[in-house]
């Protein structure tokens, strides 16, 4: 009996995939003007009225939050980010009416959002991005932002992306730059990623035969790359169930370089110039053991790896992408269809 080849299963997550520029762009039409409440919130927290801004979300959600942190971090403003879950508990302190609560929730209707907005009622003033114009987190909002990235089937992809646009347009908006110009360069990332895309079947085959007999996938990055990385990492596991860890290029050494086998792969994102030669230096070094190093970026050896554009503003959206083929590639190895759930929900709504 002959050993069954692999093929590409095609489903409804490989659709939401190739779905992406089609929603961003929808998403980007529609915030050529911004929602009413941002103008209000700017002048809160540029007069002292809002004191922090506290970041907050699950997931994707989460992690889409990263370059926004980094933005208003370096603006000058107080910021946290936390995870909804350890806010609700841990950090009640932060949910007070001097604080800017900026929730991200694709449905809106988590089960830690939905605790979260019994928190802050009538207290902190509540900025949300969802892609659920009627969701509890839309409702309770004093301004929503909505992502246009329609039905989603089960893994994160047209929403993440959409999210990470409108949370660059917020992260412009509140530190005083031009709107119809933030607006413009994100539009760019529209072809790029479509153009990227249109070979979506060639890059499942190229990264196909370097996953063959992976175990242990590392994806590393710094600064804004963090989002992806942290994505890419819950994606693989929700999407086909490989194990991936997400870690910074730095924390990468510090330790989990001992656990380098023929087995390991590590996707170092190359990310923004402050630190590229650093990552890149990083992808060198596993290079040289046992381990197998991919480069993602603008100078990725594979054309399954290679980002069109540098652009700092783009890049995360665009970062993404590769991972969504690896998990892609991975379905094909084990002919499984990428995507379907066999333990969890679309929404979580048990904490």
């Amino acid at each position: 009996m002959t050993e069954r080849e692999p093929r590409i299963i095609q489903g409804r997550y490989l659709e939401d995939i190739l779905a992406q520029p089609v929603a961003l762009e929808s998403t980007l039409r529609e915030m050529q003007d911004l929602p009413q409440g941002l103008t209000a919130i700017r002048e809160h927290l540029q007069d002292g009225r809002l004191k922090r801004v506290v970041l907050t979300g699950m997931g994707s959600s989460f992690y889409s939050l990263t370059p926004l942190y980094l933005t208003l971090t370096n603006y000058g403003y107080q910021v946290v980010q936390v995870e909804t879950s350890e806010l609700i508990y841990y950090l009640p302190r932060l949910l007070h009416r001097d604080s800017l609560m900026v929730a991200v929730s694709q449905s809106g209707r988590g089960a830690e959002i939905l605790r979260l907005l019994k928190l802050v009622a009538h207290q902190a003033t509540l900025l949300a991005v969802t892609n659920t114009p009627r969701s509890p987190l839309a409702q309770a909002a004093d301004a929503v932002v909505l992502t246009r990235a329609g039905e989603e089937f089960s893994v994160s992809s047209k929403t993440y992306v959409c999210t990470l646009a409108v949370v660059e347009l917020i992260a412009g908006f509140l530190c005083d730059e031009q709107h119809d110009s933030v607006h413009q360069e994100l539009l760019a990332a529209v072809p790029y990623a479509a153009s990227y895309l249109e070979s979506w079947q060639e890059h499942v085959l190229e990264l196909a035969p370097h996953l063959q007999g992976m175990e242990h996938l590392f994806f590393v990055g710094r600064g804004a790359s963090l989002a992806a990385a942290g994505t890419g990492s819950l994606i693989t596991k929700e999407s086909v169930g490989v194990h991936a860890e997400a870690l910074s290029s730095a924390a990468f050494r510090h330790g989990p370089m001992e656990i380098l086998r023929e087995n390991t792969l590590v996707g170092v994102l190359e990310g923004a110039s402050a630190t590229r030669d650093l990552n890149q230096k990083l992808r060198r070094d596993v290079s040289h053991s046992p381990a197998k190093a991919f480069l993602i970026g603008y100078h990725g050896a594979l054309a399954s790896l290679r980002i069109a554009s540098s652009s700092p503003r783009i890049l995360p959206i665009l970062e993404v992408l590769p991972f969504e083929m690896m998990t892609l590639a991975l379905a094909y190895l084990s002919s499984i269809e990428a995507g379907v759930f066999q333990r969890g929900t679309k929404v979580t709504v048990t904490e």
